[in-house]
Formats: C-alpha cells, sequence, structure tokens
C-alpha cells in the first residue's frame, strides 16, 4: 500500500517550517519511504516572535493565534502544492504544529496550528495533535520520532537528532528507548544572534573559541541530566538549564559557544555509556540542523569513539526533513489505525495510536 502525505514540522529552534512530500510504502509490515519534493519556508521575525511569546498570551489570545498558525500552515501547504504540481495527488497532511506547552507531569501539552482550519483551507483530511494522547496516558508525549527510526532505520543503534533540543533513540535487540539529551541548536543559534548571525556556519565561531572549564562543569551539572528515562524537555525547560549560566555570561560569544559545543557532545557521550547497545561496535545516524556543524560532529565523534560509536551523516534530505518525514509516517498509522506512539520510549501506560483527524473534503460532494 502507497500513501502519499505531506508531512509538516516546526522546531524549538525556530529556523523555520519544514514541508515534505513523500511517498510511504508498506508490504508485509515492512515501510519505505521516497521523499519526492521538500522545502524549509523561513519564518519572518513576526511569527518568530509570535511563537516565543506564545504562553505569555491570554487565552482569547492564544486561541486566535492556534487558528492564525492554522491559517499559515495551510497557505504554505497550498503553496507547496502550486509549486510542485501535485494537485490532486496528496492523501492527507499530517501536521506536527508547533508546540508553545509542554508540562507532561500535568497531563498537559499543546501544538498549535488548528487542524480544522488546516482541513478547510486545503481541502484535504489532516491528522494533528500527535502527542496529546500518550500525555493522557501518563507519557513524556516526547519523543515521538522513535516510531520513525524503528520502521525506517532499524540498522542503526543510536540515532541523533539534533535540533533546538538533541534527542537520542537507542534501538537494541529488546527495546526502544528514547529521550531529550540536552539544549542544542537554540542556545547555539541564540549565541551566534548576539554577534548578528543567525547561526553559526559549520561550528566556525565555536571552533575559534575556547573551553570555559568552570561554564562546562556548571552546565555539566544540571540535575536534569541525572534523571532516569522516560524524560523530556520543553522548550522552557531546555532554556532553564543553560540560558543563565550562558546569556548573563561575559565571556566571549566565541568561548561560549566552543563551550557549548563540547557540552553538547559530553551529554551525547554519557548518555551512550547509560544505554549501552550490547554491541562490540555500534552505528549512530545524525539528523537535524547540528548534522550540518561541523565542529559539533568533530567533537561528537571524539566523545564517543572510546564508546566504540561510529557516526553516519546521512543524505541532506534525511538531515534536514527527518523529522517531517516522520510526522508523515505518523500520520499513516494513524490512518490506519496502528501503533504510531511506542510507550517505552514515553512511559505511557500503553502504545497508542495518536492524532485527531479532520476531514477536508464533502464525501456527497457538496
Amino acid at each position: 500500500m502507497v500513501y502519499k502525505v505531506i508531512g509538516l514540522m516546526s522546531g524549538s529552534s525556530l529556523d523555520g517550517l519544514d514541508i515534505v512530500y513523500v511517498h510511504l510504502e508498506e508490504v508485509r509490515g515492512k515501510w519505505a519511504f521516497d521523499i519526492k519534493y521538500a522545502d524549509c519556508v523561513p519564518y519572518t521575525q513576526e511569527w518568530i516572535e509570535k511563537l516565543q511569546h506564545a504562553q505569555q498570551l491570554p487565552v482569547p489570545e492564544f486561541l486566535k493565534l492556534n487558528t492564525s498558525y492554522g491559517k499559515y500552515l495551510s497557505d504554505q501547504v497550498n503553496r507547496f502544492i502550486e509549486d510542485n504540481n501535485i494537485h490532486h495527488q496528496v492523501h492527507f497532511i499530517a501536521s506536527h504544529g508547533h508546540t508553545v506547552f509542554h508540562d507532561p507531569a500535568n497531563h498537559t501539552t499543546y501544538q498549535i496550528g488548528d487542524g480544522a482550519t488546516i482541513a478547510a483551507i486545503t481541502s484535504l483530511p489532516v491528522i494533528n495533535d500527535l502527542r496529546a494522547l500518550d500525555v493522557a496516558l501518563g507519557g513524556q508525549g516526547a519523543p515521538i520520532v522513535p516510531i520513525g527510526d524503528s520502521l525506517f532505520f532499524s540498522d542503526f543503534d543510536y540515532l541523533l537528532n539534533i535540533g533546538g533540543i538533541a534527542n537520542l533513540t537507542v534501538q537494541t535487540k529488546d527495546t526502544v528507548v528514547a529521550f531529550d539529551v540536552c539544549p542544542a541548536n537554540q542556545v547555539l543559534n541564540i549565541l551566534a544572534q548576539k554577534e548578528g548571525k543567525d547561526y553559526d556556519a559549520e561550528g566556525a565561531m565555536a571552533e575559534s573559541g575556547k573551553i570555559l572549564p568552570d561554564v562546562l562543569t556548571e552546565l555539566n551539572g544540571q540535575h536534569y541530566y541525572a534523571l532516569q528515562t522516560p524524560k523530556s524537555l520543553s522548550n522552557e525547560a531546555a532554556q532553564e538549564l543553560v540560558f543563565p549560566t550562558l546569556l548573563e555570561s561575559l565571556h566571549l560569544t566565541e568561548d561560549l559557544l566552543h563551550t557549548m559545543v563540547l557540552h553538547i557532545a559530553e551529554q551525547v557521550a554519557n548518555a551512550v555509556r547509560q544505554h549501552p547497545s550490547g554491541k562490540e561496535q555500534s552505528h549512530m545516524l545524525v539528523t537535524g540542523g547540528g548534522a550540518f556543524n561541523t565542529f559539533l560532529v568533530m567533537q561528537l565523534q571524539k566523545a564517543v569513539f572510546p564508546l566504540d560509536v561510529t557516526l553516519h551523516i546521512p543524505d541532506p534530505l534525511i538531515i534536514k526533513f527527518k523529522e517531517a518525514l516522520v510526522m508523515a509516517l505518523i500520520g499513516a498509522l494513524r490512518w490506519r489505525e496502528e501503533t504510531n506512539v511506542l510507550s517505552s520510549v514515553t512511559g505511557a501506560s500503553r502504545n497508542s495510536i495518536s492524532g485527531a483527524v479532520w476531514m477536508g473534503h464533502s464525501y456527497n460532494a457538496e
């Protein structure tokens, strides 16, 4: 069976909206994918500020933002369909939305981007609200990408995604475990922006800096890193871990970037130590924007080499769009009414078939 799906993903780094059009094929339980078209639509400064401050809005304004962001997603999907001439080819849209509140301890998470609005404007079926059921079942609601790791990338022992927050999937013969490791690109980007740059291209600024041992010790000493899995970080929690130490510092930006890169590498290595693959030689797939940070990748390889782990950097399409690709898969599994969020990862009371479905067309042609 082939599903032709548009997947939408907006991450905590706020670099833009990722859109993929992918053909997903399932044959006797084996899944394959073929990314036909993909795009990342950068956010305007206005949208960045809206998304950054959404949590502080009064309820009426928050609800309006949920609708207006749904319209924004719809407009981008319609443009994407037009640009790539895929009219009447898309079976449905799977939209992650943008996380603006995440508090699994109180069974609450929210990703804005109203599904009804997307369905109404695109006239396509829409699957969204992908995390809520897992949280209602006592789970962290994150990470949800590991179902895609299991079905698409089962040859890898570790799958590291370095977005605004770095998260790791560990696949052994017995189980799948995944969790948020540490803050990542959202911190590196904000430090680079202090110097008038959108981001630290290839980690050049970080490489030119030097280590700040006291700062690194303070970063590594945060309580979150001692927690057992399952665990996840909201954007706010991630910022609270490192922002006071870094943004209130008088050190040179290059030195702070250098130290933060080492912090990320050390925390990934610590996560591998805590979750050994059980193999003599393990393999780690690295995706997300951080995979383009040459200095960060170099430090990661140094950190995990003594643990007999080899890094693999895939095709740029997978690096950039793996999360949007997996959202499309999660949508397809929801469409089939099959498990798409794993309780072994999130800590929920059971696996779940997550996502709300909105039908964007009329069956009686009204």
